[in-house]
């Protein structure tokens, strides 16, 4: 099997796990198990939270000591158990306990599977996306999956088996473990003299421009978490989506992040550099929110989860690019697990819970004013818009690396 084949493979099992459980859980947990706003943004805080934690040590022993593929091999495996386990539990505080040492080994494979797919292709800016692109089939493949397997078994409150989103994620994480052996092999930078390279990648933020992205990653990521928590029950309890196909509805997204990943990334990086892309990743945000205040007609809503693929690939997924191209070589695992931390880490985990915070406070009597909620991140992300332009400036031609050596030289 060719190296593409099998780093595509890996993306489809990667996603595929977290698109199991991430984009219908809140609807599941709110809906049949009664948790509160509260409760449901802490439990999504988790994976941020794993992510500030875990990752430095991932990228620390994939850098200096172990063969990437082996560490995520390891983690995915038992990551697989512990979903399997969760997906029996009902009442909350154990829920979170468990949730949060699952996390705790799922967290650092993110930011793993993009380095171990940066490392093997020649040029990150034209073949990663067809690469990464097959995450996002693996994340659609696994909300049909659930979708069929609810229709199939006609369950009256739309869920056929308790906890069967944690049970379908459990499954994928034994098979990606299983297969993470068969992963081009990619040993550890051991002949560097520096030991600690997450300490190096920290020193990235020493560059303004590095340090102007990662606050707006950070901001932009709070944002996302509205997306990530509250659409499924804005979906069916305002929109009129029933729970039994909420999460094929929801893959909207994901078939157009597919095409805007697949044709139109390398070209927008090519034709309009990495600042403007980053720019139009950002301004797609506050229209997908604006739509969501409107909240009618329903097919207009529904139509919008398709602005997705701009938002997450014109942002997040030419961040990573980004990262990856002014990292120096020796680090770029740790590198990777710095943005990781920003975005996934810091910015899920806070995005989390204030969106939770955000909906108990437009709650009155059980009822959600979904107008008011989605008016908050139309808010902070036109200011992100408005900051990035102002302030970010591409470096052309050079690294980080470059920059620092010349420092050190003056």
């Amino acid at each position: 099997m060719s190296v593409k084949f099998r780093l595509s493979v890996m993306m489809f099992l990667q996603y595929a796990i977290w698109g199991s459980w991430a984009p219908v859980l809140s609807a599941y947990l709110q809906n049949n198990l009664g948790f509160t706003g509260g409760q449901l943004g802490l439990i999504f805080s988790l994976l941020p939270l794993a992510t500030i934690i875990s990752p430095f040590l991932g990228g620390q022993l994939a850098d200096r000591y172990f063969a990437s593929e082996k560490v995520i091999a390891v983690l995915q495996l038992a990551g697989g158990g512990l979903l399997v386990l969760i997906a029996s539990i009902t009442d909350f505080q154990p829920m979170m306990w468990l949730m949060l040492l699952y996390c705790l080994v799922y967290a650092p494979t993110l930011a793993l599977t993009n380095s171990i797919a940066f490392v093997n292709l020649k040029s990150s800016e034209k073949e990663f996306g067809a690469i990464r692109v097959w995450g996002t089939i693996g994340w659609i493949a696994a909300g049909w999956a659930l979708a069929g397997w609810r229709w199939l078994v006609k369950s009256p409150e739309g869920i056929a088996m308790k906890g069967d989103t944690l049970i379908l994620a459990g499954i994928f994480s034994i098979i990606m473990g299983l297969y993470s052996f068969s992963l081009p092999h990619t040993p550890p930078q051991k002949e560097s003299a520096k030991p600690w390279a997450f300490l190096e990648a920290l020193k990235m933020l020493k560059d303004k421009n590095f340090l102007i992205f990662a606050i707006i990653s950070f901001v932009v990521a709070t944002e996302l978490q509205f997306y990530y928590v509250l659409t499924s029950p804005f979906l069916t309890q305002k929109v009129g989506v029933n729970q039994q196909s909420v999460s094929f509805v929801m893959t909207i997204a994901q078939v157009a992040e597919i095409f805007v990943m697949a044709f139109m990334l390398s070209w927008a990086l090519k034709k309009f550099g990495m600042r403007m892309t980053l720019t139009l990743g950002i301004l797609a945000w506050p229209i997908r929110y604006i739509i969501f205040v409107i909240g009618q007609p329903s097919w207009l809503v529904i139509a919008s989860l398709a602005l997705h693929g701009f938002c997450y690939v014109f942002f997040f997924t030419a961040a990573y690019i980004y990262v990856d191209n002014i990292a120096p070589k020796d680090i770029r695992h740790s590198a990777q697990s710095l943005i990781a931390v920003i975005i996934l880490g810091f910015g899920n985990f806070v995005g989390s819970l204030f969106c939770g915070w955000i909906q108990d406070l437009f709650t009155r009597d059980g009822v959600v004013n979904w107008r008011g909620t989605f008016l908050v991140p139309t808010v902070l992300t036109l200011l992100c818009l408005v900051i990035f332009l102002a302030f970010f400036r591409e470096s052309r031609n050079r690294s980080l690396e470059t920059e620092a050596a010349g420092i050190n030289q003056a």
